[in-house]
């Protein structure tokens, strides 16, 4: 455990200072540019609540789930109204001057939730009303709110993460896999109806067709990719980020990596998210009890699923879906959140070892000694 706690904190030191240093590589030729400064205070406060979460007792926020849950689905029904738009999506509030994504808490939120859940109906998962009916439920509400913004790479990522912590809960794969094919036929007829994302999809499949229109910016960022080779053309000589790739500091960051510093440097990242993936199942598989199991199944997924989606849409083996890189890409919100997932992961390896309390009610009258002779 101390081997996995200490390569995932070398990983996350190493990609959040990459992240620093290729931000201020973006902001090169921007005068005005202030995100640089901006996302090395977000770092600061993430860093100092996931030291924070780490010497919290993980265990304490079973008292916390349904608050947070409701805090997350009151933010996410006000987003609907008094959001900030951008690019025909209502995604952003703004407080005190600066935005925030209601998703990013509604991730954690729901994770939480879900382990708690499981943990305590642990005996009634296999089951289908306990066990898929009423957390499918909790799942519905929550990425159903989310794709009204709407925001569906988001969506995608939570129901993957929810999908994969059932299962870890012990639900039954005779009643998982209907909802499951269901879910996705609806996802599908809803994509073919929405014509913006079937321009991406279709995109997608012919990338050079469309390069000048809907694939602009996934196919200028292939030629970043392409144009970096294996060393890179070094940090601060990338061209693409002058106005050729439009969110080369959120999204598609990954390319500016790949043009200034090569094939090794992007192959790096994908080793260090392999790797945190690795440290944080080895974390949730040591746990001390199911609700740390699942806890950390689902914080390490979220972590890793958003990390893959994301490289897969910048390398245009996916479609593209709107998820930054963690650690790396410019958000406050998200690098503060997923720095707290990280503090979480700690939390849950220092009290793995533990030793379990038996209560004392649980106690077998067999195995109390009766003194002889008396």
């Amino acid at each position: 455990m101390k081997y996995a706690t200490t390569i995932l904190v070398f990983c996350v030191a190493a990609l959040l200072s990459l992240g620093l240093v290729m931000l201020y590589s973006s902001s090169m030729g921007q005068t005005d540019a202030r995100y640089p400064a901006m996302q090395a205070i977000w770092c600061g406060l993430g860093l100092v609540a996931a030291g924070t979460t780490v010497c919290f007792d993980y265990r304490h926020l079973k008292k916390l789930s349904v608050l947070v849950y409701v805090i997350a689905v009151g933010l996410l029904v006000t987003v609907l109204f008094f959001g900030v738009k951008a690019g025909g999506a209502r995604r952003w509030l703004n407080l005190g001057g600066q935005s925030f994504q209601p998703s990013e808490l509604a991730k954690i939120a729901l994770v939480i939730l879900l382990a708690h859940y499981g943990e305590r109906y642990q005996r009634f998962m296999p089951k289908f009303g306990r066990g898929l009916v009423i957390p499918g439920a909790l799942i519905g509400l929550v990425i159903g709110l989310i794709f009204l913004e709407p925001d569906w790479g988001t969506t995608v990522l939570l129901a993957a993460v929810s999908s994969i912590m059932l299962l870890v809960a012990g639900v039954s794969w005779r009643f998982f896999v209907p909802p499951l094919l269901t879910g996705a036929l609806i996802f599908a007829v809803m994509l073919a109806n929405n014509p913006l994302r079937m321009k991406r999809i279709l995109s997608w499949l012919n990338p050079e067709e469309t390069k000048g229109d809907v694939g602009y910016q996934a196919w200028q960022a292939m030629i970043a990719l392409g144009s970096g080779g294996l060393t890179g053309l070094g940090l601060g000589n990338g061209r693409q980020k002058y106005g050729w790739v439009p969110e080369h500091h959120t999204d598609f960051i990954f390319s500016i990596i790949g043009e200034e510093l090569g094939l090794i440097a992007t192959i790096g990242v994908v080793l260090a998210f392999v790797t945190v993936v690795i440290c944080g199942i080895c974390i949730a598989w040591n746990a001390r009890d199911s609700f740390g199991l699942l806890l950390g199944t689902g914080l390490t997924f979220l972590i890793g699923l958003q990390a893959f989606i994301n490289i897969g849409v910048v390398t245009s083996a996916l479609p593209n879906k709107g998820l930054p890189l963690p650690f790396i890409s410019r958000g406050g919100s998200n690098l503060f959140l997923m720095l707290v997932c990280v503090g979480m992961l700690l939390s849950i390896a220092r009290r793995a070892g533990e030793s379990r309390r038996v209560p004392s009610h649980s106690l077998d009258l067999e195995e109390i000694a009766v003194p002889q002779g008396t």
